[in-house]
């Protein structure tokens, strides 16, 4: 586990941890899966556009994710029906980047990377925007805890209070599209969701409080990472999604244990 570039694989993933931690526990209180999933969906058709406009990846990502997640937020204060619009949104996403991605030769050998991962190959400039974005992550959580805690609580309690909830919900949209520029390398764009909601889900049955619960989430999901690399080291299995069957046996375990823990 100490060769280089598992080093680079296991500090990525732990980085990664970090960001999705405090946002998977806003995700799953809001009961925002399915707009994770769209949004991390459209992270392809992002890669799309950085290919063809010879932009970042990381930067083409994040602008395709954050306009899925404002596109997705505007039409539901409008009325539309949530579960449809994002059903829509997140498959059409998905279908076009496919099918744009196919137009670029030199990507298609990366198709498999992209939806499923390569945290193996995640090089010192990779691990650097991973770092920089779950840096980025954390400081606006942290900025703006206490009132999206309110508005997620309740929306009339959060303007009661002075508070603008349509401003919290735009800073979670921020949060995932960063969260999906930064996390493509390392679990791809079908995982993205799961890294989200799995170690969140897990931390809600052992916590008492939500700053106990997304500190419980970030080390479920570095444990997940660590564990699920040493899987795919020993096994030769996928490590993205040897990463995600390890924190989905972590939930399931969490599932058993808290009835135990409450008596």
């Amino acid at each position: 586990m100490f060769d280089d570039f598992l080093m680079r694989a296991a500090l990525a993933g732990v980085g990664l941890a970090l960001a999705t931690g405090p946002l998977g526990a806003f995700v799953v209180w809001r009961r925002m899966a399915y707009f994770g999933d769209a949004t991390s969906h459209a992270a392809i058709l992002g890669v799309a556009l950085a290919l063809t406009l010879s932009l970042p990846i990381g930067i083409g990502t994040m602008l395709v994710a954050l306009a899925m997640a404002l596109t997705v937020s505007t039409l539901s204060a409008k009325g539309w029906a949530v579960d449809t619009t994002l059903g829509v949104l997140a498959h059409s996403a998905l279908a076009f980047g496919l099918v744009a991605i196919s137009f670029l030769p030199g990507a298609r050998a990366d198709l498999s990377s992209l939806l499923f991962g390569d945290i193996l190959a995640v090089s010192k400039t990779d691990l650097g925007f991973v770092w920089a974005g779950a840096g980025a992550i954390l400081a606006l959580l942290l900025w703006r805890w206490q009132p999206l805690l309110t508005a997620t609580l309740s929306e009339d309690l959060a303007q009661a209070s002075g508070l603008n909830p349509d401003r919290e919900r735009l800073v979670l949209t921020i949060a995932l599209a960063i969260v999906v520029a930064v996390a493509l390398k390392i679990v791809g764009a079908l995982l993205i969701s799961a890294m989200l909601i799995i170690p969140a889900a897990a931390a809600r049955s052992l916590s008492r409080s939500p700053e106990t619960m997304a500190v419980i989430a970030v080390l479920i999901g570095a444990g997940a990472v660590l564990a699920g690399l040493q899987l795919s080291l020993l096994f030769d299995t996928p490590a993205g999604p040897s990463i995600i069957a390890i924190a989905a046996l972590i939930f399931t375990l969490s599932v058993v244990i808290a009835p135990l823990k409450a008596r």
